[in-house]
């Protein structure tokens, strides 16, 4: 049987905007198990962002427990958030986030180096990732002198290079067009399999969403299953 990865219980998430309370998440309850892939689709500003933030540790429910592996999310320090982000996360953006001054190798590489892995090692499974997402012709390329597509599918090899448990993938084709959104799709979906890493993916994407496990709408601040 598979295990659970995470579990978010009773989350909530409220914002203040003109002197008035906001509800984006409201009393959210999640289940995800163990290399499964699960992806969230709505509307503009219903909130997949924000869910996403805070299974990441990048922003704080208003209330609720968010429990990913050993790590009790909502209680964390900074320090160990750190640690959860590194070590237990691989992140993609809609936006690559490359350092402009790295090549594609170097970038990829980075994340695992500074968490203390010998160079030669990072630099060896960064070639293979970028292999993997079938950059082999690119490894020295600046982002500069690499497509849209090129680098976004950079951005998914950095983020699995420290072997992360969970995978978190925000509108990773949000900003490509068609023939390499499909190609970003393909990649993202392989390597994930290949790898055995948990998946959840927030998308305006419906062929990229139809091909998770399970499919959840986030409407009204609660997941529906689809």
């Amino acid at each position: 049987m598979s295990k659970t990865i995470l579990e978010l219980s009773k989350v909530s998430k409220s914002f203040i905007s003109a002197g008035e309370e906001l509800q984006i998440i409201n009393n959210l309850d999640l289940l995800i198990t163990s290399a499964s892939k699960t992806s969230i689709i709505g509307e503009s500003g219903c909130g997949k962002s924000t869910l996403l933030n805070i299974i990441g540790g990048l922003e704080s429910p208003t209330k609720g427990t968010i429990q990913a592996g050993p790590y009790s999310v909502h209680n964390l320090s900074e320090k160990k958030l750190t640690l959860y982000r590194g070590q237990f996360l691989g992140l993609v953006f809609q936006f690559h986030y490359l350092l402009k001054d790295f090549s594609a190798l170097e970038n990829v590489m980075l994340p695992a180096f500074m968490s203390g892995m010998k160079k030669k090692e990072a630099m060896e499974k960064a070639r293979a990732l970028l292999v993997d997402v079938g950059l082999e012709q690119r490894m020295h390329h600046f982002p500069s002198r690499m497509s849209g597509g090129e680098r976004q599918r950079a951005a998914v090899a950095r983020a699995l290079i420290n072997t992360p448990s969970l995978v978190l993938a925000d509108e990773p084709t949000g900003n490509l067009d068609p023939a390499n959104a499909d190609l970003v799709r393909e990649i993202l979906f392989t390597v994930v399999s290949r790898y055995n890493n948990t998946l959840i993916l927030a998308t305006h994407d419906l062929d990229m969403a139809a091909c998770a496990d399970t499919c959840y709408r986030l409407q009204n601040g609660q997941l529906v299953l689809q």
